[in-house]
């Protein structure tokens, strides 16, 4: 029987988390705090879309990596990848919570594109900013108790 540690691609994962906080920053930077001025951004707030797109698309690539890294399964759809994650701790039910909710915002904003709520998605960028950095203190948690 082999009883040898499964090994987590650290480097993948935080050059993921790089990305992540390299998009997040970049929106942060650009994103006014008035819906008014959003609106008038035109090709930026494409952009701030894409840009989130990607941070969120980044953060599902790293539950993929953990779940197969781990072996937990062949997953039939991202939300059994974080099924998995849940159900073998490796986040607990509020992180999977916040990376289901960025998970349905990406969907709006990949399928939906020309009929996006302009106001309901400035809202949920801007506040929804420090939910990247709670996930990605949570991805750091797990790395570390993984070296």
């Amino acid at each position: 029987m082999n009883t040898k540690p499964k090994k987590i691609n650290h480097e993948r994962i935080e050059s993921k988390i790089r990305n992540i906080i390299d998009s997040v920053n970049m929106v942060g930077d650009k994103i006014p705090s008035d819906f008014e001025d959003f609106l008038s951004l035109g090709l930026v707030k494409e952009g701030i879309y894409k840009r989130i797109e990607f941070a969120i698309e980044c953060i599902i690539d790293i539950c993929n990596i953990i779940n197969s890294d781990l072996e937990l399964g062949m997953p039939e759809s991202e939300d059994q990848i974080l099924d998995n994650l849940e159900k073998n701790k490796i986040f607990d039910r509020k992180t999977i919570s916040l990376i289901q909710e960025m998970k349905k915002f990406r969907n709006i904003l990949i399928h939906k594109y020309g009929e996006i709520n302009d106001e309901q998605a400035f809202e949920n960028i801007k506040d929804g900013l420090k939910d990247f950095e709670t996930v990605i203190n949570e991805i750091e948690k797990f790395l570390k108790k993984h070296k």
